[in-house]
């Protein structure tokens, strides 16, 4: 169900289960990329909601929620810190796609202390942003052009995934204010947690597709590489939607991560 809570004077939106967050559950949170929403994780929420507290927030100028977008990652973590505390959650695993990855990875080097391990999809240390998007959003046309939705579901969506996904992410994207994916997307161009990286000590799942063209797999390796207690998987078939083109694989990882989680906190 989407719930709303206060986060200082502003209405964020977020998908939870119905009642209350059960205490003998694990909890997952969930972040979504660039101009999206909640919705992006249905394929997770759906299925998985009767064994985990689940929370997939819509950032702040997203969505339902309400406020503006930021331009840089660190005000984003520090909105989910907020988040998180109103939320009272503990022992929390975040989940991360694309920028959403990018905050989890913040989130871990500035709030280690909060969280029992994260989840990036589709993330990196640096992660480069096509010039001709920042470019063009940049003037603040009224509306996002369709030659500019097509060009990111082409680049987010495997070959074998656009016939089936490329509508409902096109409607999704064609939701975002212009000056929200502007300011997201410069976001993930200026990250560079290189020399921050070794900071992160708690476990951490690393997932990319195979055809991943906006954060290439090997984004995925050098991350994986920076992080000492760091797993990585390569989804075979998926693009950067993973968890939307291929969410029985994407949820099978999640899970055992989930579950090692849990061995290691109860340990």
């Amino acid at each position: 169900m989407l719930k709303y809570y206060r986060v200082e004077t502003t209405d964020s939106a977020c998908w939870v289960n119905k009642g209350d967050f059960e205490p003998d559950k694990q909890n997952l949170v969930f972040i979504h990329g660039s101009g999206g929403n909640h919705t992006i994780w249905s394929h997770q929420y759906g299925r998985l909601h009767k064994k985990y507290n689940i929370a997939a927030v819509d950032l702040p100028g997203h969505g339902h929620s309400g406020g503006h977008g930021e331009k840089d990652v660190r005000s984003y973590c520090e909105w989910v810190n907020k988040l998180l505390a109103v939320l009272d959650l503990k022992e929390i695993i975040l989940v991360g796609h694309s920028l959403g990855a990018a905050i989890t990875l913040q989130f871990a080097i500035s709030h280690l202390q909060e969280i029992a391990g994260i989840v990036c999809i589709g993330g990196g240390m640096k992660m480069p942003v096509n010039s001709f998007f920042l470019e063009f959003l940049k003037t603040n046309p009224p509306e996002i052009p369709a030659e500019i939705i097509d060009l990111i579901c082409k680049f987010s969506l495997a070959k074998e995934s656009r016939d089936k996904f490329s509508a409902p992410l096109r409607k999704s994207i064609a939701l975002s204010r212009v000056d929200t994916l502007y300011g997201d997307l410069l976001a993930c161009n200026e990250l560079d947690l290189t020399l921050e990286i070794d900071k992160i000590n708690v476990p951490s799942l690393i997932v990319c597709g195979s055809e991943d063209k906006m954060t290439p797999p090997d984004l995925s390796r050098q991350l994986s590489a920076g992080i000492g207690k760091a797993k990585q998987e390569i989804v075979e078939g998926a693009g950067h939607m993973v968890m939307l083109e291929k969410p029985l694989a994407f949820n099978m990882s999640l899970e055992k991560f989930a579950a090692s989680v849990s061995a290691a906190v109860s340990g």
